[in-house]
């Protein structure tokens, strides 16, 4: 399954929920760019980008759920959901429960567990300080303690113009 069919299928399973497919097309994106810039070696980009494209994919049954999308309660829908969503392509199933531990852990930030996770947290942070308007104290503070990656840190300066 290449990151193109990963992407389509993901913004078929959206059901057109504009919101959805583009923040988890705008975390790909940072995603993608840091892992780039990041030099991460191929395997580990492609789990990366396609942890970015289903990271939420426990929204909707989030919000059918619990009326919201609380982070935690993505992380705990989000990885049965993504073994379920990989089930029938041909990833490995090594592949399979990266990328789902990766999206069970999207917004857990202590301990980061490998450079894939650190660069999914960055991306959604970066994502999300854009689409709720964070304040730049924020956005500094988190590039201050939580963003590890060079990339990462240049990233949050150019977009919020830090």
């Amino acid at each position: 399954m290449t990151i193109a069919e990963i992407t389509e299928k993901m913004i078929a399973y959206s059901d057109g929920n504009l919101h959805d497919i583009d923040h988890f097309l705008r975390v790909w994106s940072y995603a993608r760019t840091i892992g780039a810039l990041e030099g991460l070696d191929a395997q580990t980009q492609f789990l990366l980008e396609a942890a970015a494209l289903v990271h939420d994919i426990a929204c909707p049954l989030c919000r059918e759920k619990y009326g919201n999308t609380d982070g935690k309660a993505q992380e705990r829908e989000g990885a049965p959901l993504t073994r379920a969503f990989f089930a029938e392509s041909d990833l490995t199933g090594a592949q399979i429960e990266r990328i789902a531990w990766l999206v069970g852990h999207h917004h857990t930030f202590a301990p980061v567990d490998g450079i894939d996770h650190q660069i999914l947290l960055e991306a959604d942070y970066i994502a999300n300080a854009s689409e709720c308007g964070y304040g730049k104290a924020k956005i500094l503070q988190f590039s201050e303690t939580l963003c590890k990656t060079d990339a990462g840190r240049r990233l949050l300066r150019e977009v919020f113009s830090l």
